[in-house]
Order: structure tokens, then sequence, then C-alpha cells
């Protein structure tokens, strides 16, 4: 199957300003009155009212008036789909492109490609230093370095690419709590020296902006410095929570490839996330979507542009996200600041009233805080930690994840909370523009009725339960 050509730079500059012709709904033309407390309860107004919503880090949110704007491309597709593939999707996606680009400083519009999600944007990166070790590009032995605290599904793709194809994988061992940002450039420091050992090429690093769980905002202008000073061939940031969170300059930054979602505190739908690459990079000509369609060989941007037919309405609607956000005080650093403030103040709210801390300072957050739960409720492994979140869900009607810390930093002393138990669970709170204080006060209330009735997590274990 064909398609029309990608739009030029300046169809691309027209589209962004709602002057396209990709016959979607454009954004508003005139400056609206600043959203009330009312207008944001309208347009969160589909969340379950009966659940306390802490967790918007795991899955995002959208308003109804984005929500809006994605039905409306849904039905111009299902009305005539030959006219929405020719004439509207990627002229559509050229101003989603374009907004973006805008957003995070990208030099142009051509840098940034839209994909599903950070995932999918980590098995781009990581597929070509896979086909780089096959081709022999890498030696086999050469290092990828990531993070301890990289997301899972992350860690799992560096396996399967790029360990598979004869990478060594060196992680960096993050302290938590983490004391400050000094400790976590150390830390780095010292595994990139391992990494480099006997004369090793480090060909990639891996480096989180905000790590999931725990949940620490990472210096990583600073370390991306670190690795240009240390000849690593290329970093990848995986910054899947940060735009919304965190100020974002890819250009500032300086990676070779930056992702982050768009639907986790953007406002889009499920699911939208961008890759940023340079385009004065030769690499940028080298990479390709995992999904091999039509647009294979076209440029990374097209080549995501079409991945065969599906629903491709997430990916056309950032310009409305984006409108959205502008109805705030401060548009979207207005946002971060309040939601930065609540958190911390929620934070402290619950450290107070369970006698424990927040995992790190304020200034390592972003619009998400780890906070440590009562020694006493003795979360001692990863399915202990489930086991207490889907309780919460399903008996107090509360929505939070909880991390367990499983101690692997060499020579850190566990924690301790006021009556002097270690700490071993942390709950992740979040706060976005719908959270109002009751929605924490109902997770402080939960885990106190815990302590009081002396709840254990053993109380979940299937052979406890059967025992009983």
């Amino acid at each position: 199957m064909a398609s029309d050509p990608p739009p030029d730079d300046a169809a691309a500059a027209a589209a962004a300003n709602g002057h396209g012709n990709g016959n979607g709904p454009s954004p508003p033309k005139r400056p609206r009155a600043v959203i009330s407390a009312a207008e944001i309860r309208a347009e969160f107004a589909h969340h379950d009212a009966a659940v306390a919503r802490v967790n918007n880090g795991s899955f995002g949110c959208c308003p109804a008036s984005v929500l809006d704007s994605q039905a409306h491309w849904q039905r111009l597709f299902l009305a005539q789909p030959d006219a929405f593939y020719f004439h509207g999707l990627q002229q559509g996606l050229v101003r989603s492109r374009a907004a973006v680009a805008a957003a995070v400083g990208a030099g142009d519009v051509s840098e940034v490609s839209l994909v599903d999600n950070a995932t999918t944007a980590a098995a781009i990166v990581l597929q070509h230093a896979a086909w780089s070790f096959a081709e022999g590009r890498f030696a086999r032995g050469d290092a990828v370095l990531m993070l301890h605290y990289a997301y899972g599904a992350v860690k799992k793709s560096i396996h399967a690419y790029v360990a598979r194809a004869g990478a060594t994988v060196v992680e960096v061992p993050l302290p938590f709590p983490v004391a400050s940002a000094d400790a976590i450039i150390a830390e780095f420091r010292a595994a990139l020296a391992v990494a480099k050992e006997g004369g090793r090429r480090v060909r990639l690093a891996v480096i989180d902006h905000i790590t999931s769980m725990p949940s620490v905002v990472i210096p990583v202008k600073e370390l991306v410095a670190i690795c240009r000073e240390e000849s690593v061939d290329k970093v990848f940031v995986d910054a899947a929570h940060s735009i919304g969170q965190v100020p974002v300059d890819v250009r500032d930054i300086g990676a070779d490839f930056y992702t982050s979602n768009l639907h986790k505190w953007l406002f889009c739908p499920p699911a939208v996330a961008f890759l940023h690459t340079r385009k004065d990079d030769p690499i940028a000509s080298q990479l390709h979507h995992p999904v091999v369609s039509h647009e294979y060989g076209n440029g990374l941007p097209m080549e995501s542009g079409w991945i065969g037919t599906r629903d491709y309405s997430a990916q056309l609607v950032v310009s409305e996200a984006i409108a959205f956000v502008n109805r705030f005080e401060g548009g979207i650093e207005g946002i971060r600041s309040r939601n930065h403030e609540k958190v911390i103040e929620m934070g402290r709210m619950l450290a107070e009233a369970w006698g424990t801390f927040l995992g790190s300072p304020p200034e390592l957050c972003g619009s998400m805080v780890m906070v440590g739960l009562p020694g006493c409720l003795g979360v001692e492994n990863d399915d202990d930690a489930m086991r207490v979140r889907t309780m919460l869900r399903k008996d107090f009607q509360v929505e939070v994840p909880i991390y367990y810390n499983s101690r692997r930093v060499e020579g850190q002393e566990m924690a301790k909370d006021k009556i002097g138990d270690p700490v071993t669970g942390y709950v992740r709170i979040s706060h976005q523009v719908y959270n109002v204080r009751e929605d924490y006060e109902r997770l402080r209330d939960a885990v106190n009725k815990l302590v009081s009735e002396g709840f254990t997590s053993s109380k979940l274990r299937p052979s406890e339960k059967q025992e009983a």
C-alpha cells in the first residue's frame, strides 16, 4: 500500500498551528479562562468515584475533552478509511510531532517519531544495538550499562536484544533510600569504571530520567555528560515518566536517544510516546520500527506512522492535550509545580502518620514520591508487596503501587521507622490535577487500620492462609 509523501517542514508548522488539512480537530485559537475546580471534576468524571486513585504514574489519565477529540478521529477513520489514510493520517501525525518537538526543544520535527510507549522506543534503540553486535560493528563482550532500577520491561529488553547478541550488561547499583544526587552520580561513575575494565568498550548507556519503582528523579544531564567524558558510544534516556513531571529540553540534556510517554503525565489517551533522535546523527537513518510494514526504509517517523491497520487516534490528539494543559494557570510549568508541592505535602503527612520517611529528598521527586510503610507490616518480597496492593484495592478502594526494598546495595544499612522496625515496604504516591487531600487520607487511614489490627503481610501468603 502506498502513502502520500510526508509533509515538508512548512506543512508541519502549519499543521502544528491548526492550519493543516488533517481533517481532525484543531486546538482552540483564542485563550480560554483558567480552568475551574468544577471543570476539572467534569473533565475526569469518568474516573471511578469510589476509588482513591493515587497512582497516576502507572497509566496516566485523559480528560473528557481530549477523549472527545480522539473519538472524532476514530469516527473519521470508520466513516471513510481510505480518505483518512490518504489525506488525514500523516498530516495529523506531523501536527502531533511538531507539537512534541516544540514542547521538548527538539531542533526539527524530523527528529521526533511517535510510537506506542517508551518500551517500544527502547526496542527500536536496542534492536539497532543488537544488529551492531550481530553484524560485527561491536565486539562480543562490549558493555551496555543500565541502572539497577531500570524499568522491568526495559531490563528484559536489554537482555533479550543485546545480551543475547553478545553484550556484557553492567548494572548501576543505586542506593535506596537515596540521600542526594551526588550519591547517584558516585554509583554511576563506579559502575562505569567496572564496565570499562580491561579496555572494554561501553557501547550504550541506558539511563532513566525518573525511575519507576522506586521513583527517583535522576540527574540525567550530569550522567550524560559523564558518558561523553568517558567515551561511551551512545546514551539512551528512558524518560517514560518525564514530560509533564519535570522540565524536558532534549538538546540541553544531550542524549542520543530520548523517549517519554505522553499518556502518563501529558493527558494524552493511551498509548502514545515519542522518541527523539538528533537529525545530524547518522544513526538516525539506521533506526527501524520493530514492526516492519510498507514504510520500511522511509525513515523512523514514517515507519512508526504506519505499522498496519490499527487505531492511531491517541497519536493524533497531542495538540488537544496541550490545549487542555494550557487551560491551567502557568500551563505545564504551573501543573508540574503544584503537583510537586502537593505530593511532597501528602507524602510528609503520610510519613508523619506512619512514623516513617520519604524515600528521597524533595529535589529528587517530581509528581511522585516514595513513602515508607510501617515496618510491622512485614513486607518481605515482591509477592508480599503485590498482595498488600491488591488488598488495599479490594478492601479499601485505594489504588497505590507498593515497592519492596530488596536491600541489594552492599554496605547500606536498612532504614527503620520510629519504633525501630526495618522499613522494607514503600508506597509510591502520585499527584495529578484531579487528586484531592481525601484520597491520601483514605490511604493513611487504611494503613493505620492494618497496623492497629496487628496485620502482617504473612497473613496474605498462600501457605499461611492454608494453615489457617
